[in-house]
């Protein structure tokens, strides 16, 4: 994999994206679950376009996720290059840093490329051993 270089695995990592709102949490011990099926973003390799679906579970503790700011985020990603696995745990931390939520799950199942179909998942808080 000599042609991979470092700025292609950090691509996207960094990447200024706009943020997420959060609204006051009425309610504990429930779980929200969001699915956005059309994500997409480039290849920082190749620069073509990938496609997937995006799902994230979270319980909220102090604050939810807004919704319109949160499709904002993620339609931003389409201008962003950044493999899969940095997009899934990318996604994750920009959750968890703004909603501070007691768990949560992101999940990207991306559309077949090249024969293959790649399904990532993050979780937080990460289990110990992970």
């Amino acid at each position: 994999m000599t042609d991979y270089t470092e700025e292609h695995a950090k691509s996207g990592i960094d990447a200024e994206l706009p943020e997420i709102e959060c609204w006051p949490n009425q309610f504990p011990g429930y779980q929200i679950n969001i699915t956005i099926p059309e994500y997409t973003s480039v290849c920082p390799k190749t620069g073509l376009p990938d496609f997937g679906s995006i799902s994230l579970e979270y319980e909220p503790d102090q604050l939810c996720l807004e919704l319109k700011s949160l499709k904002t985020y993620i339609t931003a990603y389409r201008h962003v290059g950044i493999f899969y696995e940095n997009a899934v745990n990318r996604i994750l931390k920009d959750v968890v840093d703004t909603c501070k939520p007691k768990r949560a799950v992101v999940r990207g199942e991306f559309n077949v490329r090249g024969g293959m179909k790649s399904v990532i998942e993050a979780r937080y808080p990460v289990k110990p051993g992970s």
